[in-house]
């Protein structure tokens, strides 16, 4: 094995830390929830034709008996059945389908990430240089980031300036340095001349060799950055979700009561404010909490000062809530419309029969009559059950004695509209007869008010039922198939 790549970066340091919070789950999640979320996010097919996309746009790469073997035989244990055509799913532009790039391969992924793991370790150098930076373990070098620090924020244009000057410093220089390195130690000198042909070659970056000491340097550092990048994560939920996914309601409005009139404020005063200072402040407060001294100063005297603080803002933050945040709104209601159909038995003088109650009036000339399709509902009242999400507000059905305005509101014609009695609303022709309804639908549901005991009656009649819905929760929610109520 390799000791290290000469032209390659790589953290040779100590490892990437790894973060630590007080939590009770480990930082990395249990497999069987893993193996579950991996079995909702894809679909059989949809693997099976990664996998195929996959190898056959790399099957002139070289890959070793063993991955096609491999590739084949994912092949043949994934089901081939098309989830999206069976449950009539829009199609997946992410598929290979609608764009140019591999599809999900095992072999492929396996060459990615060791050309990644190669190649990755200027950012681990970087992370491990900032962190001694930032945790004062060169003073002098802490106390110069802090004195550009206070140049950006009291100047921030000098913002400008940063990267050219980085990449002066950390580019070019070390490059010419190489390029003109100094004389050997043998020969005494106070410096030497930077003058002159180039001395060595120039340096060219190269990634660390497969299976040498710093591939396994960065296969570390990464561990570890997936880790802290894990704990980060479930840490920054732990503290943000409460608060803000309204699991409890009052708190959840305050923050969103402080952050509106924080947002109508700053949008008004924000070039009133000293940003700069302000600035210059969190930076110096953020770089001065990193020495060690004074986080165990914090630490040790946390409990003594700032605990009994902790406790004060969150005991007026807890009556303020109670004082000033109200919740006790009713829930949403809304009303819901059932129609009851009759049909005409033994013709146009016979007697009238219940048929179903839908939610659609099945009007002469609604899509459904004139499809000559059958009305759908359910055949008894009981059965009528309220739309999803919702609950009954009331206990009962109830006539609605506007007819003649349900009626108009939906342009319904060629039907008699009774404003006494039982409400029915008949047909005054048969549906079949489309010239003679065009005729009399240039009359309009309130010319018929009343009736023509000479125009024949049609074969159906309907009336309205209301009642009043409220939300529940979506928990409780079940999916009922006999939800005919149109919400109102």
């Amino acid at each position: 094995m390799d000791e290290y790549t000469a032209e390659a970066f790589v953290n040779r340091d100590e490892p990437v830390p790894v973060l630590a919070f007080s939590r009770t789950g480990s930082p990395s999640p249990d497999p069987e929830s893993k193996r579950s979320r991996l079995k909702e996010s894809l679909t059989p097919h949809k693997l099976k034709e990664k996998i195929q996309d996959g190898a056959a746009s790399k099957s002139e790469t070289g890959f070793s008996l063993q991955d096609r073997l491999l590739t084949k035989l994912l092949q043949q244990v994934i089901p081939s059945e098309n989830i999206e055509e069976v449950l009539d799913l829009p199609p997946d532009k992410r598929s290979t389908k609608y764009i140019g790039r591999p599809g999900f391969s095992i072999p492929l992924m396996t060459n990615n990430f060791r050309r990644f793991n190669s190649r990755i370790g200027i950012v681990f150098v970087f992370q491990t240089r900032l962190n001694r930076l930032l945790t004062w373990r060169n003073p002098t070098h802490t106390l110069s980031l802090l004195a550009v620090c206070t140049f950006i924020c009291l100047d921030p244009y000098l913002l400008a300036v940063i990267p050219l000057a980085a990449a002066l410093l950390f580019v070019m220089v070390p490059a010419y340095l190489v390029r003109h390195p100094a004389p050997p130690p043998t020969i005494h000198h106070n410096a030497y001349s930077l003058n002159g042909p180039p001395l060595a070659p120039p340096r060219t970056i190269k990634p660390a060799a497969d299976m040498s000491k710093d591939f396994f340097r960065n296969m570390r550092d990464l561990q570890n950055s997936m880790d802290d990048f894990s704990t980060v994560h479930d840490g920054v939920l732990k503290i943000i979700t409460p608060p803000t996914n309204f699991s409890n309601e009052a708190l959840s409005s305050t923050v969103f009561l402080f952050l509106f009139v924080s947002t109508c404020i700053l949008f008004i005063a924000s070039h009133l404010l000293p940003w700069r200072l302000f600035s210059l402040l969190a930076c110096w407060a953020s770089i001065a909490l990193g020495h060690p001294s004074l986080q165990q100063f914090i630490l040790n005297n946390r409990e003594s000062h700032i605990r009994p603080h902790e406790r004060t803002a969150q005991s007026w933050l807890n009556s303020w809530i109670a004082r000033d945040i109200v919740l006790d709104e009713p829930p949403e209601t809304r009303e819901v419309e059932a129609f009851e159909l009759q049909r005409r038995k033994g013709g146009r003088q016979g007697e009238w029969e219940s048929w179903i109650f839908s939610s659609n009036p099945y009007d002469p000339l609604s899509p459904q009559r004139i499809a000559r399709q059958r009305p759908k509902g359910t055949r008894f009242f009981e059965d009528v059950a309220a739309p999803r999400g919702w609950e009954w507000g009331d206990k009962k059905w109830v006539l609605d004695l506007g007819s003649r305005e349900w009626v108009e509101e939906r342009m319904v014609q060629g039907v008699e509209v009774e404003v006494e009695g039982e409400r029915w609303v008949t047909d005054l022709i048969e549906p079949n007869e489309s010239s003679s309804v065009a005729k009399q639908g240039k009359k309009g549901a309130s010319g018929l008010e009343g009736g023509n005991e000479q125009v024949p009656f049609g074969q159906w009649r309907r009336r309205r039922w209301i009642r009043m819905v409220r939300r529940k929760g979506v928990s409780s929610t079940n999916n009922n198939t006999n939800d005919i109520g149109n919400s109102k």
